[in-house]
């Protein structure tokens, strides 16, 4: 399994693919959701098989020059369990390092909050309603 930064049109699309089946269409929502008008300038992360297959995905952008934030974390449902999650963290914590920051901040859903607790964050408190059923909480940790 090998990290990569999504460069070619290719690798983007299996990187929008498998945010979009992760992370928007379970709860119906529609192709083109997964996407956000600051991706642009965000720093993306795909964990590839031998195959080239994508099994998890996850975004950094810079809040400030001191703060990153996490979003659109994405284990492919067949992989989740394996530790793969704790592998891209541990990439994109290196990542917001290497950009100056000091701490990192993200919005986890209920469901993944644990997770997070396991990967050094604290739950700083609950922010907001996903499509009207999932709770997220604002967690962060000093990296």
């Amino acid at each position: 399994m090998t990290i990569i930064a999504p460069a070619t049109p290719e690798e983007f699309e299996q990187y929008y693919l498998l945010r979009h089946q992760t992370l928007r269409e379970p709860w119906g929502q529609p192709k083109g959701s997964e996407r956000v008008e600051d991706d642009a300038t965000a720093v993306h992360a795909m964990l590839i098989n031998d195959e080239g297959e994508a099994l998890g995905v996850c975004r950094l952008h810079l809040n400030t020059p001191q703060e990153g934030q996490l979003r659109f974390m994405g284990i492919r449902a067949d992989q989740q369990g394996k530790g793969l999650g704790n592998l891209l963290l541990a990439y994109m914590d290196e990542r917001a390092r290497e950009l100056g920051a000091t701490t990192m901040v993200l919005h986890a859903r209920e469901k993944a909050v644990n997770f997070y607790l396991r990967n050094g964050y604290e739950v700083v408190e609950a922010s907001y309603l996903l499509f009207g059923s999932i709770q997220h909480y604002k967690m962060a940790k000093q990296l």
